[in-house]
């Protein structure tokens, strides 16, 4: 039977919405900074004290029951609500305080958001900053995240999104100049199917095809992978390249050092395709002062010129 009179805290609803986006106690517990055990003694006070089960367990996953499903959605936005609005009530002094929690992917955490971080942290000194790092799109208020950042994602209707970084990047492709005397220069994209090739996979997709793009005629080549990475490896897949060890597509931005300093040459670079830069997304329901603020500092950094 149900213990009605109990009153489940905030602190347990927040360790079942963190459970329910994680997929696993784990996961879980790494998130919110607590032992796994203790994960899993809260949701289990947690359905004691409402009498249903709200977490499927099996040894496969770890999925919400329908329950389960039902009270997420219900209590994550009012959940995000009462801790912006604790973060507003203590910015209403002199200082701006709270937090300021960010989901981004890795290909920001290069150069695009860590200079925006430092100047952040430099303005607020009492805003505490934490930093999800991972490639899928989420549910940022199921999260407990006050923004993300992606690439041209589709975002729910109730959500803003503002660029953030440059208005345009664009996919570059490399090697060294020992792989090239090799193994020859690729005169079209077609040619990198004969070539040795070092991929990079987003976490959970398919490997996607390298795209490429001159005078309105747009090529996709899906070139047989010498090394697969995931994009956390990056850098590491970079410095394989620069190794010899064969042709990356990355990020221009990312490569520009390498190519600057002569250890990678850059390869057909009248087929490089620009894309659109990451935007930040947020709710549209509220945003709290820490937030804000970092908007406007993004907004401000934007407006820079290049040279500042």
């Amino acid at each position: 039977m149900a213990n009605n009179d109990a009153r489940s805290s905030l602190d347990d609803l927040r360790v079942l919405l963190a459970v329910t986006e994680a997929g696993g106690f784990r996961r879980a517990a790494r998130s919110l900074g607590l032992s796994v055990s203790t994960v899993s003694e809260t949701i289990t006070r947690l359905e004691s004290s409402l009498g249903v089960p709200l977490i499927s367990r099996t040894t496969r996953s770890v999925m919400p029951t329908e329950a389960g499903r039902r009270l997420t959605e219900r209590v994550a936005p009012l959940l995000f609500e009462a801790r912006a609005a604790l973060d507003e009530a203590a910015s209403s002094g002199p200082a701006l305080r709270g937090r300021l929690k960010l989901n981004v992917p890795g290909a920001v955490m290069v150069d695009i958001l860590p200079p925006l971080i430092d100047r952040y942290m430099a303005a607020y000194p009492d805003v505490r900053v934490e930093i999800v790092v991972e490639d899928r799109l989420v549910d940022i208020t199921a999260a407990d995240c006050d923004a993300g950042i992606r690439y041209g994602e589709h975002l729910e209707q109730d959500m803003i999104a503002v660029p953030i970084g440059p208005r345009r990047q664009e996919g570059a492709l490399a090697a060294s100049p020992a792989y090239l005397a090799r193994r020859g220069l690729p005169a079209h994209p077609s040619d990198l199917l004969d070539h040795d090739c070092i991929r990079v996979r987003i976490s959970g997709a398919a490997l996607g095809p390298w795209e490429f793009e001159r005078e309105g005629v747009e090529l996709t080549v899906d070139p047989p992978a010498r090394l697969t990475m995931g994009t956390g490896g990056a850098a590491a897949a970079i410095e394989l390249a620069i190794a010899g060890h064969g042709i990356v597509y990355m990020f221009r931005n990312w490569l520009d050092p390498h190519l600057a300093s002569g250890a990678l040459a850059p390869l057909l670079p009248d087929w490089w395709q620009p894309f659109d830069g990451p935007r930040l997304y947020f709710s549209r329901r509220l945003v709290p002062a820490p937030l804000r603020a970092f908007i406007d500092l993004a907004a401000d950094e934007r407006s820079r010129p290049p040279s500042a």
